[in-house]
C-alpha cells in the first residue's frame, strides 16, 4: 500500500468535519451506522484518514456505505455522482500504461490506487453502490478485472444509462476523459 502518512491536525479536524456533514446529508447510505462510532474507528487509525484525504481531494466524496460484522470495519466507497474527477483519463494497469507507444495517460487506475491506499471496487462492489444511489449516469468506471480477461488484453468498466447498470469491455490501454476509477477503503 503505502508507508504511513499523516494529516497535519488542522486538516484532520476539516476532513472529519466533511466526512461527518456527508454522512449526516446522506442516511440512507447508513441507516443503521452512527457517526460517533465511525469517527472513533477514524481517531485511532489516523493513517486512514490520509487516505480519505486522497480520495476527498481526487473528488471522490468518500462515505461509509457498509459496516462489516465479521470484520469490524466500515467501508468508506467514492460517492460522488459521477467519476471522480481526479481519477479520470487513465488506462487500467501499469502493463497497459507501458504498451502504450504514445499518447501516454499520466498514470494507470490500479498505480494510483495503489498509491492513495484503495482497493478498486469490484464488478459486485460497483452493483451494491448502484443499489443506494445513481452514479455514473454521464461517466463510467473502471471495476477489477480478472486475470482471464486480462491476460486477453481486456479490461472491464461500468457505468449506469437507461436507469440500468452495464458492465463493458475495452482494452486495457485505452483512457478515456469520462472514464476514471471509484475505491474502496476499509477502517
Amino acid at each position: 500500500m503505502h508507508n504511513k502518512k499523516e494529516l497535519p491536525a488542522e486538516r484532520r479536524e476539516e476532513l472529519l468535519a466533511i466526512l461527518k456533514n456527508r454522512f449526516e446529508k446522506n442516511m440512507q447510505r447508513h441507516n443503521d451506522i452512527e457517526w460517533l462510532d465511525v469517527q472513533a474507528k477514524l481517531e485511532v487509525n489516523t493513517d486512514k484518514l490520509w487516505t480519505l484525504d486522497e480520495m476527498e481531494l481526487t473528488g471522490g466524496e468518500p462515505d461509509v456505505i457498509k459496516y462489516d460484522q465479521q470484520t469490524g470495519e466500515y467501508h468508506f466507497v467514492d460517492c460522488s455522482t459521477e467519476s471522480p474527477k481526479g481519477r479520470r483519463s487513465l488506462c487500467y494497469d501499469r502493463d497497459a500504461l507501458n504498451s502504450r507507444k504514445e499518447y501516454k495517460p499520466a498514470d494507470s487506475a490500479i498505480d494510483m490506487a495503489a498509491a492513495m491506499g484503495i482497493e478498486m471496487l469490484t464488478e459486485e462492489q460497483y452493483r451494491e453502490l448502484q443499489s443506494i444511489g445513481k452514479f455514473d449516469t454521464k461517466t463510467s468506471s473502471w471495476v477489477k478485472t480478472s486475470d482471464a480477461i486480462r491476460k486477453l488484453g481486456g479490461a472491464i468498466f461500468c457505468d449506469r444509462r437507461y436507469d440500468t447498470v452495464f458492465t463493458y469491455h475495452n482494452g486495457a490501454e485505452s483512457y478515456y476523459a469520462a472514464r476514471g476509477f471509484r475505491g474502496l477503503l476499509k477502517v
